[in-house]
């Protein structure tokens, strides 16, 4: 049978990353379809990204989506290729005798322990019962005239009793056929096993079972499932229409669950006030929020909310600050060094963005530029506690002529622009340390971008655009090998 593409509907809720506003609000909005059973010839494309599976006799791959219209995770499996589908009547024929064979094994089991338990009191009772015989025998010959009395009332008793030992010696012979029996069967389950196994005939219910066991393995493999190739990009949802025409909005990706909150930064220069709303619905429907004010001024729109605490850049100046909301406190600040800023080495569209603040499935990480680069991009790991460089990488790119930028599974994504028509067009892995020029279509519903970051637990896009806060869902792509399954 040619490799199936199963659409896996099951509802996969630990690998859920959705948050509860986006399976209630989002997904009406987006116009997602729902999740299907289907089974597709090998080689067709996959609809949602056009891409073609790779080498599918040899790994699962998985093409995995935000989510449907009800809130759940979308997952397609393109399945390696197996016999399991071939069967006929013999086939089945075959798993009913084997079904039968097995249900023989543990009755003949039962009474193999209840045959061996009666049989060891029966050899202990035959050894006492010949003991017996020679002891008349010798009292029979040494005091015949003593004894002779009680002797034949014993003699008559025994006479009784020899009629069983022929019977032991057949209870044995019939539990030495038992073992033989079981021994005989035991192989022939091994044979039909063996059969089996050849003939690829696996019945409809081991399939079902196979296909349940599927969520188990896609569990165990969740931080594999939760990264992947980007692939494609919807069209934007207009979350809300607020602010000028340049800023920032986010919601925290380590929050807790049924945390919410959506973080509010209008402008790029010249404000330290933050706001809160409770919810996506707060910040669609109402203005109630509250204030938060930042002990500096903030730099550009690179800001990110990160486990309770936002990181941003001050204001004229290449120090990076931790600030806890919950204490309203500075909990850690560091200078980025060589880093470019004051507009130095800002985006395309300007507005002090030099130093952009990020966070994906990996952690957080810093996007910026140095002389040492010649003004390309830097992406360098942040310790979230310290704010210490784990690692940096240099890329080709030059900063200036990058539109904006985000990090998904450890790989940088830079557009071509800010305004008018815009791609996604370039790809840089920190996992290989390679680039790419890629072309992933990017609608720029509101032509003017100064913000775009990726939120790894709504597996989603948040964008400023042009004083409207917009959201796009995504789609990426991976090939896990059979091994990691």
């Amino acid at each position: 049978m040619s490799v199936p593409l199963l659409k896996i509907g099951v509802v996969l809720s630990t690998m859920a990353m959705i948050t509860n506003w986006m399976s209630q609000t989002l997904p009406s909005l987006v116009g997602l379809n729902t999740t299907k059973i289907t089974a597709e010839r090998a080689g067709y494309p996959d609809r949602s990204t056009g891409v073609l599976p790779a080498n599918p006799e040899e790994s699962w791959q998985v093409y995995s989506s935000a989510q449907d219209s009800e809130g759940r995770c979308v997952c397609t499996v393109v399945a390696p290729q197996q016999s399991m589908c071939s069967r006929d009547a013999r086939t089945k024929q075959l798993r009913q005798l084997l079904e039968k064979v097995q249900n023989m094994t543990q009755s003949i089991q039962v009474l193999d322990q209840r045959t061996q338990r009666d049989l060891q009191y029966v050899e202990k009772m035959e050894v006492q019962l010949r003991g017996l015989e020679t002891k008349f025998r010798q009292v029979e010959e040494n005091h015949k005239q003593n004894i002779a009395k009680q002797y034949k009332a014993i003699k008559a008793k025994m006479e009784e009793l020899r009629p069983l030992i022929p019977v032991l010696e057949e209870y044995k012979a019939d539990a030495k056929l038992v073992l033989q029996f079981k021994e005989e069967v035991q192989n022939l389950t091994s044979v039909l096993s063996e059969l089996q196994e050849e003939m690829g005939a696996y019945d409809y219910e081991e399939l079902h079972t196979r296909v349940s066991n599927l969520e188990e393995r896609l569990r165990a493999c969740m931080q594999k499932l939760a990264c992947g190739k980007l692939t494609g990009i919807s069209d934007p949802v207009t979350i809300k229409t607020s602010g000028s025409r340049f800023g920032s909005w986010m919601t925290d990706p380590a929050a807790p669950e049924g945390d919410t909150r959506v973080w509010y930064m209008d402008g790029y220069h010249n404000n330290r006030f933050v706001r809160e709303y409770k919810s996506m619905a707060d910040f669609m429907t109402t203005d109630n929020f509250t204030s938060h004010r930042l002990p500096h001024p903030w730099s550009g729109t690179g800001q990110v909310v990160y486990n309770g605490s936002i990181y941003f850049n001050k204001f004229q100046s290449h120090v990076i600050i931790k600030f806890d909301f919950k204490t309203s406190t500075i909990s850690k600040s560091r200078q980025l060094d060589n880093a470019g800023y004051n507009n130095m080495y800002h985006y395309a569209w300007g507005g002090h963005s030099d130093i952009d603040l990020m966070v994906d499935e990996g952690g957080l990480w810093a996007v910026y530029a140095t002389n040492q680069n010649a003004g390309n991009i830097v992406i360098s790991k942040l310790n979230p506690s310290t704010l210490q460089i784990i690692k940096s990488w240099t890329t080709n790119h030059p900063k200036r002529s990058a539109g904006e930028a985000f990090m998904i599974c450890g790989t940088l994504y830079v557009t071509n622009g800010y305004s008018g028509g815009t791609k996604v067009y370039y790809a840089y892995s920190t996992n290989s340390s390679t680039y790419e020029y890629i072309d992933i279509a990017f609608q720029n519903k509101y032509s003017h971008i100064s913000m775009l970051d990726y939120n790894p637990r709504d597996r989603a896009l948040y964008a400023w655009n042009n004083g409207h806060q917009v959201l796009y869902n995504v789609t990426l792509f991976h090939v896990i090998s059979s091994q990691e399954l």
